[in-house]
């Protein structure tokens, strides 16, 4: 018997906001709601933005929108531009220099000349080569930003971590918060080994307090950090959740598959609670890949829309791009837009969540992941995700019925907003649709609003999917006035508007994610209605009836945190040598280990899983 995983706490920040209290969500979709909901979210967002409660200014300053200066100047990025400076006729190159910065290892063909303790001589018979000081303009300058005054460095004691731990510490702190559940209980309750945690980013962290500072800094004349290679590792993500936020010792993990980094981790998070070794799990990742020379390295590639080419898309000459409408997936497009952000799931088996009351949200069903084969190109779309979407169906026909696929499902689409990804993606929906039945398949892609987050993405379109069995809205594709001519669409019913909907009519969303090097996923999400009536099935109506008498305190406890973050009582988890414990003061048995401050021990009686062999 599997043990269902279910969906107990979310939280993280992106483009959009706060992700736990449905507040990012519900940005998106934010001119449908009820004045008392707009105003809640627009105060959670001005909690996040230095307390500027202006709805205009909040409206301007989220989601995609033109690169701002806080994190890099992007009409002066800093570059170092070889030259050769030529002896003029008559006479050799010379210049001045204070002895201490001459170079350790002088070059063969320099003359130096020590006799001014003040400054050496420099001559040169032949040519210079140097590298001279300049600056650049990015060509792009569209990208998915966090909200404009959200800081997060400023909110812990940050230590110069790189960006992408920054945001780590946000999310995961987030989504434990929204748990509404202490995780002392939760460790009262579980035994150490039976929790996990599986998270990382896609790319590491590539700033300068990562990867980025260690690879530039002999070229920048600087010293590499003693952090900046420890701390730009990809399985970061993970580590800092266990060792500064909740001083886990279970199981953990950093899965990186390109844009499908999070649904990999998922995937490893569910199948760990199916199997019924681990009772609770944190999924997540994070991503902060706005820099000058990840940017570029996009760009060079062709993959993102650059401000000419999306000029020329709107016919225009001189005129600024329409920066908030840069990604347009199925439409006429030029590229993706480049976003960053933070994203964790807490999933607890069927059995904890009832127990312990918490919050359902829903459950996933399953994670099916796929390569592509042979490739001609990297980055180029194969055949892997025509079966990862194929499995994805057919789990949810055999599951809850022809019916409910085809008319109680939506595709939460990749939707980069690359003209490849146009073709590619629509044919795979539109030729599954035909094949399972279904006549107009709603398709919607949120990265129209924040962009492509890489290892994230696939978090916020989860995180979007339960907004929607909250408030019953459907994000519409609202970059965008057409489909293109060559976007498949017989079977399909790409929402151009937001479409409401009745919460409950939705039994199932497909979380679709397609990655460089043939990373394919494919997740089916089910809603907290269908995982409900799972339960029930299981385990009874009695016992969801103690659920829901547990629950009223939950509800409340996540209720205070939520009023609390809006109020600016920004409280994140950050341990930073606290709780350490030492291997003397473990109690060590044959049979078991006790850790201080676990009420629950290990047990080292492993059943032998070889038994009929050995």
């Amino acid at each position: 018997m599997s043990h269902l995983p279910v969906i107990v706490g979310f939280g993280g920040i992106n483009p959009a906001g706060r992700s736990s209290g449905h507040h990012a969500y519900r940005r998106l979709v934010i001119d449908k709601l009820d004045t008392q909901a707009s105003d809640r979210t627009f105060a959670a967002l001005a909690a996040l933005m230095d307390g500027k409660d202006d709805h205009d200014f909040i409206t301007r300053h989220t989601l995609i929108r033109k690169l701002e200066s806080n994190l890099f100047d992007a009409n002066s990025i800093r570059l170092n531009k070889t030259a050769k400076l030529s002896a003029p006729p008559g006479g050799p190159v010379s210049f001045t220099i204070p002895p201490n910065q001459l170079p350790d290892n002088l070059p063969a063909n320099w003359n130096v000349d020590t006799t001014d303790k003040s400054k050496a001589l420099v001559t040169v018979e032949t040519d210079l080569e140097v590298m001279l000081p300049d600056t650049r303009v990015s060509k792009v300058q569209s990208a998915g930003q966090l909200p404009t005054g959200f800081h997060p460095q400023k909110l812990y004691q940050s230590r110069n971590h790189p960006r992408g731990l920054q945001l780590t510490v946000y999310g995961a702190s987030d989504a434990i918060q929204s748990l509404g559940i202490s995780w002392q209980d939760v460790r009262d309750r579980v035994p150490a080994d039976q929790i996990s945690i599986y998270a990382s980013s896609a790319m590491g962290q590539l700033d300068t307090n990562g990867s980025g500072g260690m690879l530039q800094s002999g070229l920048m004349g600087k010293r590499v950090s003693s952090k900046n290679l420890a701390l730009g590792l990809a399985q970061m993500t993970a580590d800092f959740v266990n060792a500064y936020i909740l001083g886990s010792v279970g199981s953990t993990g950093a899965n990186i598959g390109a844009c499908a980094t999070f649904l990999y981790n998922l995937r490893q998070g569910i199948g760990d609670i199916r199997s019924g070794k681990f009772r609770a799990v944190l999924v997540g990742s994070s991503e902060a890949p706005l820099t000058p020379d990840v940017i570029e390295g996009y760009r060079t590639m062709g993959a993102l829309a650059e401000d000419e080419a999306l000029k020329k898309l709107d016919g225009y000459e001189s005129k600024e791009p329409d920066y908030r409408r840069a990604c347009r997936p199925f439409a006429e497009n030029c590229g993706f837009t480049l976003s960053e952000g933070s994203q964790f799931l807490i999933l607890f088996d069927d059995e904890l969540a009832l127990e312990m009351g918490t919050n359902i949200y829903g459950c996933v069903a399953d994670v099916f992941i796929n390569a592509d084969g042979f490739k001609k190109s990297i980055p180029g779309p194969g055949i892997g995700n025509y079966v990862t979407v194929g499995k994805a169906m057919g789990l949810v026909k055999s599951m809850l019925g022809e019916d409910a696929l085809r008319n109680r499902t939506f595709m939460q689409a990749h939707g980069t907003g690359t003209p490849q990804n146009r073709v590619t993606e629509s044919h795979i929906f539109n030729e599954m649709a035909k094949n399972f039945g279904i006549e107009k398949w709603p398709i919607t892609a949120i990265k129209s609003y924040l962009g492509h987050s890489l290892a994230c993405a696939s978090g916020d379109q989860i995180a979007a999917s339960l907004g929607v069995w909250n408030d019953g809205i459907i994000p519409g594709i609202t970059t965008v006035d057409k489909i293109a001519d060559d976007v498949h669409s017989s079977n399909l019913d790409y929402l151009l508007k937001h479409r409401e909907v009745e919460p409950d009519s939705m039994d199932a969303s497909f979380i679709n994610s397609k990655g460089f090097g043939g990373n394919n996923a494919t997740a089916v999400i089910l809603g907290p209605h269908v995982a409900k009536s799972m339960l029930k099935k299981r385990h009874g109506k009695d016992t969801l009836t103690n659920h829901e008498r547990l629950n009223e305190a939950v509800q409340q406890n996540v209720q205070d945190y939520d009023d609390g973050m809006i109020n600016g009582e920004t409280s994140l988890i950050y341990k930073f040598g606290e709780g350490v414990i030492r291997g003397e003061e473990l109690t060590l048995s044959a049979d078991k280990i006790c850790i201080p401050g676990h009420e629950q021990d290990i047990s080292l009686e492993i059943p032998n899983p070889y038994e009929d062999m050995t």
